[in-house]
């Protein structure tokens, strides 16, 4: 009977690649490979949201929190809804009117200093190693189903999502991520939930064989729900991933109000995940793993048939989380990073339509634009499905990725965003100091660890890093000189929604200042 389960993945599977050649249809530039066009309207864009944030951890993760926590279980996936919540009400229709491709493009407009541009190198980093841990993530599940070994079960899993991605670029991923919503939908909320709630006997009878911590909603410990808002809250407010898909969204009022409905989406999953978790504890209580604790319920609580939905809705998370850090990957690689070690070496940047943050998408036609989008895509899937077979702890390297990502980057990004006095030594300055002192507190406290959350794992490299990286952003700011007249006339401009091409500006960009130094 559980060859029904298996056959239900596998069309699942084969549904993925053909979204591929779907997506390869509706590409012609570059803006469709990268952006999908800038074009989604509500529905879409609030699917594909949702997918790209809700993977592995937030699936698989969640259920098992709630097995072994009860409902504060849930934190971890609300702390990343609250995370989309405050981006898209906050900070979305401004990035959404930018007409930008990467992160490190909105500080180059927005400071015209090239310390800004090393920005690029740690979003790299942060985004590959994303990609390898949500590879390696959905592997388990294949272990579990096909019983093959897991360096196979990444293998297969990554080709299928290295061709969808390859193929049709963001717009398969967005038509994936899409059906990955509606399976995730239907298999958590419609399917695994009321009948694990129904197994368990209802909320009584959790209740009647749990302690009554169960039920608490600081179960968990406060020092974790912290870190969480912390960690993937602050996280998600920079992530290349999360931008691109703020990039795709068709007008900056779709940016907003789609975002924040993915954002409600994700806490009341993260709510039902702790559920479908505190269930299990009382149906199969002997279970070793937690991370186990979604596909046993799928294999032995649920009908056949209805596991292997649910299965599929596993998969899909992972898979969803996968296509989107690999497609923001290969964009910074290619628009940002590649441009700045090649000025290391006196050469110039080789700017294309997609690394120049001041040309508009008209400039982005050429068909080959589209296929160097596509060697970087493939190129950077080959490398993650490698880290993800090769690299045994995979978790450990995204954990300090994410921690230069927030200690280091947060206070410049958002800086940029909300406050006019900042400027380009001031972000570039504060990146140096707050990726520093991040580093040295994990490596201090790596060498001093008595178990293995004092270490890598610990909350205060973080929290020492975004204090550093505050201080010194806002003192050197105002130590010197404001950015100049013309860079942020320009970013006025582009916060304005008004284009290089819309005002007869010149399409190179800021003027040189004493802050932007052209190459």
């Amino acid at each position: 009977m559980q060859t029904i389960n298996i056959a239900i993945v596998v069309v699942y599977l084969v549904a993925m690649l053909g979204f591929g050649w779907w997506g390869k249809s509706r590409t012609k530039n570059t803006s469709d490979y990268l952006v999908a066009g800038r074009r989604l309207g509500p529905l879409l864009y609030t699917g594909t949201m949702a997918a790209v944030v809700l993977g592995g951890a937030s699936t698989v993760g969640g259920v098992g929190l709630g097995y072994t926590f009860g409902i504060s279980g849930m934190w971890l996936v609300v702390a990343i809804g609250t995370g989309v919540l405050l981006l898209s009400l906050l900070f979305a229709p401004t990035i959404q009117k930018l007409k930008i491709y990467t992160v490190s493009q909105m500080l180059t407009l927005r400071y015209g200093h090239e310390a800004t541009k090393v920005s690029g190198i740690v979003m790299l980093a942060y985004t590959l190693m994303l990609c390898a841990t949500s590879t390696g993530a959905y592997a388990t599940i294949f272990v579990v189903l096909f019983g093959w070994d897991r360096a196979l079960s990444i293998a297969l899993g990554g080709v299928i999502v290295l061709i969808y991605s390859t193929i049709g670029g963001m717009w398969s991923i967005t038509l994936a991520d899409m059906a990955q919503f509606v399976i995730k939908t239907i298999g958590v909320f419609a399917l695994m939930l009321p009948f694990a709630l129904a197994s368990a006997g209802g909320f009584s009878g959790i209740a009647e064989r749990s302690e009554a911590e169960f039920f608490s909603i600081t179960g968990i410990g406060l020092q974790s729900i912290i870190t969480y808002f912390v960690v993937y809250t602050l996280g998600l407010l920079i992530g290349q991933d999360i931008w691109q898909r703020v990039f795709t969204s068709k007008t900056p009022v779709v940016a907003r109000w789609g975002g924040a409905a993915a954002g409600v989406y994700c806490i009341l999953y993260g709510v039902a995940g702790a559920v479908i978790g505190m269930a299990a504890s009382v149906i199969l209580p002997n279970i070793e793993s937690r991370d186990d604790v979604y596909a046993d319920i799928a294999i032995n609580v649920l009908p056949i048939g209805v596991g292997g939905l649910v299965l599929a809705a596993a998969v899909a998370a992972m898979m969803s989380t996968a296509s989107g850090a690999l497609i923001a990957a290969a964009t910074v690689a290619r628009t940002d990073v590649v441009p700045y070690v090649r000025s290391w070496f006196g050469q110039g940047p080789g700017v294309d339509s997609a690394s120049d943050p001041k040309g508009s998408d008209a400039a982005a036609e050429d068909g080959h634009d589209v296929a160097s989008s596509r060697r970087w895509v493939l190129g950077l899937g080959i490398v993650t499905i490698a880290l993800a077979i090769v690299v045994q702890d995979v978790v450990a390297a995204l954990t300090i990725a994410y921690d230069i990502l927030v200690g280091g980057l947060l206070v410049a990004i958002l800086g940029g965003l909300v406050w006019k006095r900042g400027n380009g030594l001031g972000a570039g300055v504060s990146m140096a100091v707050g990726t520093t002192v991040t580093l040295a507190t994990m490596a201090y406290l790596e060498i001093n660890a008595e178990d293995q959350y004092d270490g890598v794992y610990a909350n205060e490299p973080i929290y020492y890093g975004l204090l550093a990286s505050a201080a010194a952003y806002i003192l050197v700011s105002y130590m010197t000189p404001a950015t100049s007249a013309p860079v942020m006339a320009a970013w006025e401009r582009r916060v304005a929604g008004i284009l290089p091409d819309d005002d007869g500006a010149e399409p190179a960009g800021p003027p040189p200042s004493t802050e932007h130094r052209a190459r």
